[in-house]
């Protein structure tokens, strides 16, 4: 029996988990460049469970839309994450209910005994940190992917 691979997951909406620091890179990579509104974010303090929706670039399937001459794709993913004590932001104005904001970074900084925080980057030097109690997250693709509006894949010039 052989491991799936990247590929193996390309035409299924994505489902998937991180409770290891490992785990979460994946989840960060395929999380890279979502868009979101500021009215998206939702944290419910007594659930201890932040959750995002998020209008997430599909790279999982970047290169079969090159090979295929396709438009690329976006899709709509819910990120969950879980045993959330508090929740602080920098540079996001909650008020402006108009902001967009873009994900370039899903990180964990580890404390004691499995608690830590969970440190969402953002472009424009935002930034999101959520205290938890252990590293528990998920994304999980809620629609099917539809035309990137842009047309084309994010380019960072690196």
């Amino acid at each position: 029996m052989a491991d799936a691979s990247f590929e193996d997951g390309r035409e299924a909406p994505l489902n998937l988990g991180a409770l290891e620091t490992e785990d979460l890179k994946i989840l960060s990579s395929l999380l890279q460049d979502a868009v979101f509104p500021v009215t998206e974010m939702s944290w419910r303090a007594a659930e201890r469970r932040f959750a995002l929706l998020v209008n997430r670039f599909r790279w999982e399937d970047r290169d079969a839309a090159e090979r295929r001459g396709r438009p690329f794709e976006r899709v709509q993913s819910l990120l969950v994450v879980d045993n959330v004590l508090a929740v602080a932001s920098q540079g996001v104005d909650r008020k402006d209910k108009d902001l967009v904001l873009s994900l370039l970074a899903l990180d964990f900084e580890p404390g004691e005994d499995g608690a830590g925080h969970v440190l969402l980057t953002l472009a424009g030097d935002g930034a999101l940190r959520l205290a938890v109690e252990a590293l528990e997250v998920s994304l999980r693709d809620v629609t099917r992917p539809y035309r990137a509006p842009s047309g084309h894949a994010p380019d960072h010039g690196v």
